[in-house]
């Protein structure tokens, strides 16, 4: 939170001149009032966020200003200014609401020291009532771990990543973990310690995603009845997450753009340039490319986002996690304590590493939370995960097909499958698949190579195969 326009209210004409001076060398908007009543009205007609009050005035002294004024700009900063004598009433105005308390005669470096402490208050006032905001969501922690050689080659780039500040553009489905990876990210660089602000591009209008980016000061627009700090001023020394910027118009788009170029922007209806030093992490589950051709996303702002590019394959790319993801929840809604459920039956972790998840982690999560809830045993199967999907859609994911499916994960779901038609006799399974029983053998140790053979589905046909 940067300090832009200032209201000094003292009726001492001296006093007054002194900070007047002081402050405006420094570059600060500064007004000045000579009594209480004064102060008020100026507050009434301006919006200052910071005034600097005495405490003992004629008339209306400085804890009658504080509250007059806050009634109508709650968001305006109050700074006391007292003598010796007056030092227990500007503690008491403090627990009362001020920000802070100056004893005169004071220098210009305690003058600068001061407001420097006020922004950094305030800047972490304006983040605890952000993270207030959107507890549901920084309170929903998820681990990454992975099986899949491309995850983990993901997960291995994300700390070098990290270091930097270029701007990365995360894509990928619906539920595959776009926002984890943006937080890894942060956590792992030199910001870790700073702000990660998340605003959903999806969620907002386009004027309210304007405002929530930039912010918007008093009376800029209807309803508009306070200075609002925007997601850039939050994030300012550390990171800011973009979820779903393909849903961002094209107007903001060009503001969004000159950010990135510049690193400055004004609050709508602004007219000061406020610097900042914001490292960008931007999410979509579209295909951008295809959107910028289409004419829906700018092309120079795709490129100033696609500095560094990652995808995140679907889960249908990685069933080798399934039954890590699935342990996983398992476990954790256990031990939230949620139902009785402590396993998983082979057949249902086999039906649920062949099924498509087109809602990619997130569902399988909703699935097993489902299960955990309503299934009465210990052990669950199938009928357990899959209660209200019809069975011919479930039985089709693992026989068909799937878009997105690598050619690599095609040739092993059909070997494994052919295995089962053959109840393991690897001959017959190669005589089908017109492969010799060494090709076919070497591609079982690949799996084993790999990882793959960690996951049930595997070690059930390992079972039936003898490999």
């Amino acid at each position: 939170m940067s300090v832009d326009r200032i209201l000094v209210i003292d009726d001492d004409p001296v006093s007054r001149e002194y900070v007047y001076e002081a402050l405006s060398q420094k570059g600060y908007d500064v007004d000045t009032a000579a009594n209480g009543e004064i102060g008020i009205e100026k507050a009434q007609k301006s919006d200052y966020d910071l005034i600097f009050t005495d405490m003992k005035m004629p008339g209306k002294n400085g804890m009658a200003v504080m509250d007059s004024v806050s009634e109508i700009s709650p968001e305006t900063i109050f700074v006391i200014m007292t003598a010796y004598g007056t030092i227990e009433s500007a503690v008491d105005a403090i627990r009362k609401g001020a920000c802070d308390y100056i004893i005169k005669p004071f220098s210009p470096e305690q003058l600068d020291f001061l407001i420097e402490r006020v922004e950094e208050k305030q800047r972490l006032l304006n983040e605890n009532r952000y993270w207030r905001s959107n507890y549901s969501n920084s309170g929903n922690k998820e681990m990454i771990f992975s099986n899949n050689l491309s995850m983990d080659l993901l997960y291995k780039q994300t700390v070098n990543i990290a270091k930097s500040k270029a701007s990365v553009l995360i894509q990928g489905e619906s539920g595959t973990g776009k926002e984890l990876i943006a937080s890894a990210i942060h956590m792992n660089s030199p910001r870790s310690n700073k702000p990660f602000i998340r605003v959903n591009c999806a969620a907002l209008s386009e004027s309210l995603l304007e405002s929530e980016l930039f912010g918007h000061e008093k009376g800029a627009f209807t309803g508009a009845l306070s200075k609002r700090i925007g997601r850039f001023e939050l994030a300012n020394e550390g990171t800011l997450l973009l979820d779903e910027v393909t849903e961002i118009a094209p107007s903001v788009q060009a503001k969004l753009l000159r950010v990135l170029e510049e690193e400055e922007f004004e609050r709508v209806g602004g007219c000061k340039t406020i610097k900042v030093d914001v490292r960008i992490i931007a999410t979509t589950n579209r295909d951008i490319v295809e959107e910028v051709n289409k004419g829906n996303f700018r092309q120079d702002l795709f490129y100033r986002l696609n500095v560094i590019p990652q995808f995140i394959p679907p889960l249908r790319e990685r069933r080798e996690d399934i039954p890590l993801l699935v342990d996983y929840y398992l476990n954790r809604y256990r031990k939230e304590g949620l139902g009785i459920v402590k396993s998983v039956s082979k057949s249902a972790m086999a039906t649920l590493t062949e099924y498509s998840w087109p809602g990619n982690i997130r569902e399988l999560k909703n699935v097993v939370h489902r299960a955990v809830l309503l299934a009465d045993v210990e052990e669950v199967d199938a009928e357990h995960f899959f209660n209200g999907y019809k069975t011919a859609e479930v039985q089709k994911s693992s026989t068909s097909v799937q878009v997105g499916q690598t050619i690599e994960d095609m040739e092993r779901d059909l070997i494994l499958q052919t295995l089962k038609h053959t109840s393991g006799n690897k001959e017959k399974a190669a005589k089908i698949l017109k492969v010799t029983a060494r090709t076919l053998r070497n591609k079982l140790q690949k799996y084993e190579d790999v990882g793959f053979e960690d996951s049930d589905m595997y070690q059930l046909n390992k079972e039936m195969v003898n490999v």
